[in-house]
């Protein structure tokens, strides 16, 4: 089933090809353009506008619930355009904090697929950076619910981010960030265009220390200084009134210092061996992801409309421990590196039938191919089962193949002026450990009860196929009789998820202005996939509970003026999983024993979420207040408890302020934790948890910014 580079390079270069069969006519459209009253830019505006509306009518999402971020929402957020990608996705309804700047949505873990101008970006292996810069986006929709067809494998949550545009007024801008800890960021964009041809490029530096969650309540953590880069770029050109093909590249390079907890005792102190205090440990973790996306869309007399995607992801993770501090406290040092390239298809297509009716079909591949070397150095055990202080290395080296393959094909019909129906089907193969497949039916209905009040609910079938970049491809014989072996046996696979989803709403619009919105979901699961963290390596690790339910409520509320915007979200959710079939080793007897017998709340199972905001503009300022809230994450043994409730109440004030030559500059401070409010996002119990992690202290930023020719 696989697809040949060589074949790929074909594509690639029979799409390319129709920048020759176009080129005479563009250049022809665009010298007509000139000499018109309206000039070429108009021209090329209304196209690339006209291009980016078709391609948004093929991804449809009747029956889901949708949050959308617009440029105006990102801008009032107390950071403004800073904010990192994550931490805007926290101000949707149901979405939950976690430590190393995870989230969680409706009570799933991770499970979120990422597009960006409508094609998906492969998953990376990442844990703490952030690979995608908000800065570049225009507006940032969150779908979550029953999802129509298209959508397949991330399902918990589709993140969609459309850049600024396809043409793009030729300027730039340098924006400075400083703030506590050391905080300091960089970050440029640039635009312009030239006739059919438009880019939009921006880059930045992110360097502080707090790069992970303080292990520790206190103001400042030890050694966690993190250098962080990133890119983005895309590329557009327009071949004709009815085509373009875009270039999309993104990168990003991220480095990090192991954060430090003192007062640690060592498992082991070998006879003559200086292990160094736990305050003094050197642990590092490196993040790489790079991605390129080249796309050819078209319409047929605005009745079919296709896009065709072909992308390539690189993503790697090197952990580097202490040698000596990791083996002593915690009898294995593990030098880890995970690798994972991911090739893939993605094809979409609309077919406008009639009024009634609009067919899409669409076709997805990935091979991807993830790599695993780990070398761990442990202490032998004797007969005895005493450590003989001579430390082995343990090299395990692995690496394997993962295929996936998904078809769909779905009609939106209108059998009323109010009521919409979306109605098909997906088939998805998997192979990998396993091979595996599923036929998934989706249904979604809108019916707009009258001119204030919109129902929408919806039925999906979903399979998840397991996060193979993530999967710890270890032998675990290679350890046994040593200060590295597992507490428990049993390796068998991750296996795919699949899972039935239901899921209705209604949302109220009480004025022009004022709109509420109330969504319930449920979800029946086979082989639950939740992730956790094993060993001193902060790589986390797939494993499958053999059932699961999870289900909530979500209210969401709005408000807009000339001069003022509002929101507020609250969701109630439960997320609970049966009997660990997969990954056994990582658990201890006790925990398999348990769970085997009954329903335990996972890890990132929070009863209640909230989020809330408002903005004001006043004469040239911004003022923004915004607040998260949380009943706190699980712990304790088999999750039986949870953690203190949290309150995280941020602000940030905007302005345009004028410099004498320098022009207009925007200005902006901002405090996150604006009452310092001591929290605990972790304590390191509960099943798959490793270390503590705390919530950030009050920080402040101060920050200017400058626009060039625009």
């Amino acid at each position: 089933m696989g697809i040949s580079r060589p074949t790929a390079v074909a594509v690639l270069l029979v799409v390319s090809s129709f920048i020759g069969i176009h080129r005479a006519r563009a250049d022809q459209a665009a010298d007509a353009a000139a000499a018109g009253s309206g000039g070429i830019l108009t021209e090329v505006q209304v196209t690339a506008r006209h291009l980016d509306e078709a391609r948004n009518g093929l991804m449809p999402e009747t029956g889901s619930s949708s949050f959308r971020f617009d440029a105006e929402d990102l801008k009032n957020l107390p950071l403004g355009a800073a904010t990192p990608l994550n931490e805007v996705l926290l101000r949707a309804p149901g979405v939950t904090q976690d430590s190393f700047g995870q989230l969680h949505v409706r009570g799933d873990h991770a499970n979120l697929q990422y597009r960006i101008n409508d094609v998906v970006i492969p998953e990376s292996i990442s844990l703490f950076g952030q690979a995608l810069n908000p800065r570049f986006a225009s507006e940032i929709n969150l779908l979550t619910g029953a999802l129509p067809a298209q959508y397949g494998y991330r399902t918990a949550g589709v993140v969609d981010i459309h850049t600024k545009g396809s043409s793009f007024a030729a300027g730039g801008d340098v924006n400075l960030l400083a703030g506590s800890r050391a905080d300091r960021e960089a970050n440029a964009e640039w635009s312009g265009s030239d006739g059919p041809f438009s880019m939009y490029a921006t880059g930045g530096y992110l360097g502080n220390d707090l790069g992970i969650e303080n292990p520790l309540p206190t103001q400042n953590a030890l050694h966690d200084h993190t250098g962080q880069r990133n890119a983005f770029s895309y590329l557009s050109y327009l071949l004709s009134d009815d085509s373009r093909i875009s270039l999309m590249l993104g990168y990003s390079n991220n480095d990090f210092e192991i954060p430090d907890a003192p007062g640690q005792v060592p498992e082991f102190q070998p006879p003559g061996v200086a292990v160094p205090p736990s305050a003094l440990l050197n642990e590092r973790q490196h993040e790489g992801n790079r991605f390129a996306i080249l796309a050819y869309e078209g319409s047929v007399r605005e009745v079919f409309h296709y896009q065709v995607a072909l992308y390539d992801r690189l993503s790697d993770v090197h952990y580097a421990p202490d040698p000596v501090g990791d083996l002593n406290y915690t009898g294995a040092s593990g030098d880890v590196y995970r690798r994972n390239e991911r090739f893939g298809l993605q094809a979409d297509a609309s077919w406008h039938a009639n009024e009634a009716h609009t067919v899409r079909l669409g076709l997805t591949y990935n091979e991807e191919t993830a790599v695993s070397r780990t070398t761990t150095n442990a202490y032998p055990l004797d007969a005895l089962g005493d450590p003989a202080f001579t430390p082995a290395a343990i090299a395990d080296d692995a690496s394997d193949v993962a295929r996936l393959f998904g078809l769909y094909l779905q009609d939106e019909w209108h059998p009323l002026d109010k009521l919409t129906v979306n109605y098909g089907a997906r088939v998805d193969w998997y192979q990998g450990a396993l091979a595996e497949h599923q036929l998934s039916p989706r249904l979604g209905v809108v019916y707009e009860l009258g001119s204030a009040t919109t129902l929408h609910a919806g039925y999906a079938r979903y399979f998840t196929p397991p996060p193979t970049e993530k999967i710890r491809i270890e032998t675990i014989a290679l350890f046994e009789q040593t200060t590295a072996a597992p507490a428990s046996s049993g390796n068998d696979p991750v296996l795919a998820e699949r899972s039935h989803y239901l899921d209705a709403g209604v949302l109220e619009r009480l004025t022009p202005r004022v709109s509420l919105g109330l969504d319930a979901y449920y979800r029946a699961v086979e082989n639950l996939i939740d992730e956790g963290q094993f060993g001193p390596a902060l790589v986390f690790a797939p494993f499958n509970y053999a059932a699961g339910r999870v289900w909530g409520l979500e209210l969401t509320g709005s408000w807009r003026s000339d001069f003022t915007s509002a929101y507020l979200n609250a969701a109630y959710g439960t997320a609970t999983g049966k009997r660990i079939v997969s990954g056994e080793y990582n658990f201890a007897p006790a925990e398999l024993a348990a769970i085997a017998g009954e329903f335990v709340h996972l890890d990132h199972d929070q009863r209640w979420t909230g989020s809330a905001g408002v903005a004001r503009k006043w004469r040239g300022t911004t003022l923004s207040l915004d607040a998260l809230v949380g009943s706190g994450l699980r712990a304790g043994f088999l999750n039986s408890d949870h953690l203190p409730s949290y309150l995280q109440l941020n602000v940030g004030l905007h302005r345009s302020l004028e410099a004498g030559r320098l022009g207009e500059l925007e200005a902006s401070v901002s405090v996150l934790n604006l009452l310092d409010r001591v929290y605990e996002i972790r304590d390191g119990t509960g099943v798959g948890v490793g270390a503590p992690q705390w919530g950030i202290r009050r920080t402040l930023y101060v920050g200017l910014g400058k626009s060039f020719g625009k």
